[in-house]
């Protein structure tokens, strides 16, 4: 846990705002935490924003929810073998079952299944794509038509003060919940932990909005008066600044930059955060290596690193003839190789001795 981590708002003038943690939200961890929202306390400063411009009209939240959920999805995805599943939600792109989603809702699924709110059709779904940086994904329904589709407006326009709506499958119940707020940030940065596997995540640019967010809303929409999408619910405030009375944020992925991350995807050109396709893997858990390179700390049984013999302690330094410093820059370059490519990996022993290993990449979960 980060003792002093900072979140940045650069609207309105740049304030310094302390922040200890802040949970990516929107799961029912693989574990069996059903409903358990991951708790990640913060604290920062009272907000001294000012409003900038004259204040928009009030939003009806009854029709704008109204407008909005039948373009909204539930998502449930289950990790093999345990057949425990996590809940979120997603915003239907095309007629034909393109959906927008935040990556740690399909984060280690090896299935995901959709219901459509409006007609409660379930589909297989398959990933497309996902930045896990920016905790965007895409994802494709199977045997999906006519699927009413929501209206993307842009996050460009928006200002501290606007009235927005957060709307998704609280909790997992099947039924959208709405929340709505005024935004209190425009660029925040937070650093995000997941309670189901303790991982650890910067996210920047996001949109902040007082609202009360919850478990399942993630991947869900951030709504502006009109109804048009502009933004993509991924974060909440944890339990210590409710009990501090500072009141919840919510946190969301802007529109714009998840369109692009949607683009890049559909476009289908993979780059070092952005992964196309099924996700090849080597079947290794990992740390940073001392002074360079990516530890192997466990090669799992019957996955491709330990067919090819890779063992404990052996540090990847290369891959392919790429550098690899770290165990982020080792995810980077596995990130544009797909499952049956086989891969050249430099590898150090603890002993100080080098070897080469050619490994076949197998498909693994979204990582």
């Amino acid at each position: 846990m980060y003792d002093h981590p900072r979140r940045t708002n650069h609207a309105g003038g740049g304030r310094l705002f302390a922040l200890c943690c802040v949970a990516v939200v929107g799961i029912t961890a693989f574990l069996g935490y059903h409903g358990d929202l991951a708790r990640w306390p913060f604290h920062r400063d009272p907000p001294t924003a000012s409003l900038i411009g004259p204040p928009l009209p009030p939003l009806d939240t009854e029709l704008v929810s109204h407008l909005v959920d039948p373009v909204l999805v539930n998502i449930t995805a289950a990790m093999r073998p345990y057949g425990l599943g996590a809940s979120g939600s997603g915003i239907v792109l095309t007629a034909d079952g393109q959906v927008l989603t935040s990556h740690h809702v399909i984060k280690g699924a090896d299935t995901v299944s959709v219901s459509d709110i409006g007609t409660g059709a379930t589909f297989p779904a398959t990933v497309l794509g996902y930045d896990s940086s920016a905790d965007i994904a895409l994802i494709a329904l199977t045997g999906a038509d006519g699927l009413p589709i929501a209206r993307i407006g842009s996050s460009a326009g928006l200002r501290l003060g606007d009235q927005l709506l957060a709307i998704g499958n609280a909790g997992g119940t099947g039924s959208p919940t709405s929340v709505g707020g005024a935004i209190t940030g425009l660029d925040s940065t937070i650093v995000a932990r997941n309670s189901a596997d303790l991982s650890r995540k910067s996210l920047h640019g996001l949109i902040e909005v007082e609202a009360p967010v919850a478990a399942g809303q993630s991947g869900g929409a951030l709504v502006d008066r009109f109804g048009a999408v502009v933004g993509v619910v991924t974060a909440a405030s944890g339990d210590l600044q409710k009990a501090l009375g500072r009141g919840p944020e919510g946190y969301a992925v802007p529109i714009d930059a998840a369109m692009a991350v949607v683009r890049q995807i559909r476009s289908g050109t993979p780059t070092d955060t952005v992964h196309i396709g099924p996700t090849a893997t080597l079947g290794i858990i990992t740390s940073d290596a001392q002074p360079a390179g990516a530890r192997i700390d466990v090669a799992v049984y019957g996955q491709p690193a330990f067919a090819a013999g890779l063992a404990e302690g052996e540090v990847i330094t290369a891959i392919d003839g790429r550098s690899i410093a770290s165990t982020q820059t080792l995810k980077a370059a596995l990130n544009l190789h797909k499952p049956d490519d086989v891969v050249r990996l430099d590898l150090t022993a603890p002993g100080g001795g080098q070897r080469t290993v050619n490994v076949t990449l197998t498909v693994g979960p979204p990582n």
